[in-house]
């Protein structure tokens, strides 16, 4: 599911800024990016984030910013600088080079130092106000994913009620009364006597009678039913039922598929291939859900 929130706030001569962005994800993941010297209050964000929820790849950020440049310190190394004055004195005189300048030895790597003073630790008081602002975004972030699960949820029961629809309408289906039934049959056996007609009339209609019964799709229609009632009831429920969807939704697809294999007509086969697509949508959207 996705979402996003931000919080921000000052300290001092800092201003700080959170964001938590998320995208949809079968699991849990929660990647936090701080700037260095903030470890601890990264570990502080990456608890709270995780207690909250329990779905979806999950990313935060802290940025820092300082409206005072941090010191500078200048340091010549000595011990280098007379390591380089001696060596130069070692030399052999008579050598086709410039003599040795200040400026010049000073440009040798090592020789300065530029030092900028990072702040020793993380204040306690600054940790926890970060603490409080990683609670305030995440808090912030949960409601905004909760917003999209309802509109989610709204669309998925509307995709439940279809679903129903259809089931019904395979079940009150002219096609699977018994009559209609036993008139495909009857044209199937009379076309298979047509073309061989040593076959034995009664074996045959054994046969077709077998056919028919492993061709019922009552229990597809049942565990279907079954289906639709239990995700409408997860619904009604609430919480994090992302997973059981997602179990559902399989089981949907099973049933479909089996439904649409048992098609004695190409009425109750369209109709099949119509749960079918809409059931690999509902498949889809339950990946959103917490």
């Amino acid at each position: 599911m996705t979402g996003f929130a931000r919080e921000a706030g000052t300290f001092g001569s800092l201003s700080w800024a959170w964001e938590i962005k998320s995208v949809n994800g079968r699991n849990l993941d929660v990647r936090v990016r701080v700037p260095p010297g903030f470890d601890a209050s990264g570990e502080d964000a990456r608890k709270v984030v995780s207690a909250a929820i329990m779905r979806g790849a999950v990313q935060v950020g802290l940025t820092i910013q300082r409206s005072e440049q941090r010191k500078v310190g200048v340091k010549i190394n000595t011990e280098v600088l007379a390591l380089l004055v001696k060596a130069i004195g070692d030399l052999p005189s008579g050598l086709p080079i410039n003599p040795a300048s200040l400026d010049g030895l000073l440009q040798v790597r090592g020789v300065v130092e530029v030092d900028e003073q990072e702040e020793q630790g993380l204040p306690a008081e600054l940790q926890v106000v970060l603490l409080r602002g990683i609670e305030m975004a995440t808090a912030a972030f949960v409601v905004a994913r909760r917003q999209e699960g309802v509109a989610l949820a709204d669309l998925m029961t509307r995709q439940l009620a279809q679903m129903g629809t259809l089931v019904e309408a395979v079940e009150t289906h002219p096609q699977r009364s018994g009559e209609a039934i036993r008139t495909r049959l009857q044209a199937q056996v009379s076309a298979l006597l047509d073309a061989h007609a040593t076959l034995d009339p009664g074996r045959l209609y054994q046969e077709a009678a077998i056919i028919a019964t492993r061709a019922d799709v009552r229990e597809e229609l049942d565990r279907l039913a079954a289906h639709v009632a239990a995700a409408q009831g997860l619904f009604a429920q609430g919480g994090a039922i992302g997973r059981k969807l997602d179990f559902l939704a399989q089981e949907f697809g099973r049933e479909a598929s089996t439904l649409c294999a048992k098609a004695g007509s190409v009425e109750l086969s369209a109709i099949g291939l119509e749960l079918r697509a809409l059931v690999d949508q509902f498949r889809e959207q339950a990946q959103n859900v917490e």
